[in-house]
């Protein structure tokens, strides 16, 4: 597949159109608010992976999160949907430079049978990364089952998607000690690894936030590497020059699927270059992957690299990715005065 063709395969994939949606929610929410955007003011704007709020006690921030599954998933694979609801809150708290606290949930099924597998799922993940599961809402008489999972951290400093600065590297950290759970385009390299490691790994992200060393940056989520790369840069109003062919993957895994894979643990920062070696080599003490894979520029062209290829993939500034679209309006007219 040449660059266009993948640029193409990028642009119309199911995990973008998904992400794209969360612009339409932004809207309705600033229409409907006496306030518009404005009353729902926080530590950082919408569109991170976590609210952040200040810490009543005056130290750092509490991070707010909720994550819906999808009603198919949830029916195909049932322990792994709610392995996952906990997996991926446990995520972006970290991803935000913050540790989990606990979570709660919200479950629907067809009887208590078919809530037993989601239930058992989500205590094996509750386990093995240490997050307890305190409570949340339940009913066995729907007609499908469907989840979704909240959580509560904390943060002493925050890693966010609106601090990407032009000039800084464009880091990927991911575990590539995995699998897919074939047929589907997720990276499962958390079930079969020790507890220990797990814990151990997440710490990572809220170690680097304390020490200085990164204050930007998102976890890999269904939109892929290139999708979540696109949020990253919207929210910072940059853009990047991406390389390809510099992306961390797996042994004999197609470039394209690997974009649009969905890995447990996987995280793009934007790093000041004085840092990057030191972030670099943080992760490969705990023998996860980590490269430079691009640099941000102050365009907000997202341009992606293959060989001796360059192809535009999006102008941030121009077509809204995940803000309201009144808002990236209005931030164009800034921009041109």
């Amino acid at each position: 597949m040449n660059l266009h063709a993948l640029v193409d395969a990028l642009r119309g994939s199911p995990g973008f159109a998904h992400k794209r949606d969360i612009g339409d929610v932004m809207d309705a929410l600033g229409r409907a608010l006496p306030g518009g955007m404005q009353d729902m003011a926080q530590a950082v704007a919408i569109g991170d992976d976590c609210a952040a709020i200040a810490d009543p006690s005056g130290e750092g921030w509490l991070l707010f999160a909720i994550e819906g599954l999808v009603e198919q998933f949830v029916s195909r694979m049932p322990w792994f949907a709610g392995y996952c609801g906990v997996m991926v809150n446990v995520s972006d708290i970290c991803a935000m430079g913050g540790r989990p606290i606990a979570v709660v949930d919200a479950l629907w099924s067809d009887g208590a049978d078919a809530s037993s597998p989601v239930l058992e799922g989500m205590a094996a993940a509750s386990a093995r990364y240490g997050v307890p599961i305190v409570g949340g809402h339940s009913n066995h008489r729907a007609a499908h089952g469907q989840l979704a999972v909240a959580i509560l951290g904390r943060a002493k400093r925050l890693i966010t998607s609106f601090n990407a600065q032009p000039g800084d590297d464009l880091i990927l950290a991911v575990d590539l000690r995995g699998a897919y759970e074939e047929p589907y385009p997720y990276w499962n390299a958390s079930t079969r690894a020790p507890a220990e490691r797990l814990r151990g790994d997440i710490e990572l992200l809220p170690q680097l936030a304390e020490a200085g060393l990164c204050d930007a940056g998102k976890d890999v989520s269904m939109a892929g590497l290139i999708g979540t790369a696109l949020m990253l840069l919207e929210c910072s109003k940059v853009g990047a020059a991406i390389d390809l062919d510099a992306v961390p993957r797996p042994d004999g895994v197609p470039l394209l699927r690997w974009l649009l894979s969905f890995p447990s643990f996987g995280y793009l920062l934007s790093v000041r270059p004085a840092h990057a070696d030191r972030v670099i080599a943080r992760f490969g003490e705990r023998d996860i992957a980590a490269a430079r894979i691009g640099h941000l520029t102050a365009s907000p062209e997202v341009w992606l690299i293959r060989q001796h290829d360059r192809a535009l993939l999006w102008n941030v500034a121009e077509q809204p990715f995940i803000l309201a679209a009144t808002t990236a309006h209005a931030d164009v007219e800034a921009a041109h005065g």
